[in-house]
């Protein structure tokens, strides 16, 4: 079988990737701490853990070393914290928002390509409608966004082997979701939103592409249910 390493594996959109892969994959779950992928690893017992803090590069550079041979690589962690005007996002904010949502995801790959060309592997980007355009309120986690979307396109060009998919959705039903609504004053409608189950069968759908395709960008939007 091959293997896929998802990132913020613990719970939300990056568990139900795992729930997708799980059939036809080894999976190596990610996350910040051991105990956060004691459910996920309950549920999927095939499954490895692979708890690490994606910012801290030395052991990320650990954790890294042991695989030699990669084929599906999601990069799913990031953080939508401290939403706002750019009047009220002091340095702090832009640091660690880029520093989540697009250095790391950088680094890590870059740790990993040995084993991601030995497999002629994919590498999935979870990214955003706000790496599409950027909104009042939104600016600094637009900023990571569209980064990460040139970070895809650069890569794709340099490693010609490999599938580089970014994937651009909508909002999706998550406890995430919840807390930027409720940060927004309303009230939560979870029909407003797209489940995370669609958004992980997109993703299996491009890891599953005969290998003739290129699925380089995929967007999603949500409708009414």
């Amino acid at each position: 079988m091959p293997t896929a390493l998802i990132t913020g594996a613990a719970r939300g959109l990056g568990a139900a990737i795992a729930r997708e892969l799980a059939p036809t994959h080894r999976l190596l779950l990610g996350a910040r701490s051991a105990d956060s992928l004691s459910g996920i690893l309950a549920e999927l017992p095939g499954a490895t853990g692979w708890p690490v803090e994606l910012t801290d590069y030395p052991a990320v550079a650990r954790a890294a070393a042991p695989i030699e041979r990669l084929d599906v690589l999601v990069h799913n962690a990031g953080v939508a914290d401290d939403l706002g005007p750019i009047a009220d996002s002091p340095v702090r904010v832009w640091r660690e928002t880029l520093e989540a949502n697009l250095i790391a995801v950088a680094e890590l790959t870059r740790l990993l390509l040995p084993a991601l060309r030995a497999a002629k592997g994919h590498v999935v980007l979870i990214n955003s409608g706000a790496g599409l355009r950027a909104n009042p309120g939104w600016g600094v986690y637009a900023a990571s966004k569209f980064g990460l979307r040139a970070f895809g396109d650069a890569l794709r060009q340099e490693e010609s082997a490999l599938r580089v998919t970014s994937i651009h959705p909508g909002r999706i039903d998550t406890d995430m979701q919840r807390a930027i609504v409720a940060g927004e004053g309303r009230d939560y409608r979870p029909e407003e939103f797209l489940t995370a189950e669609t958004v992980a069968r997109t993703v299996r759908t491009a890891v599953e592409m005969p290998r003739d395709a290129h699925p380089t960008e995929i967007v999603l939007r949500p409708i009414a249910r």
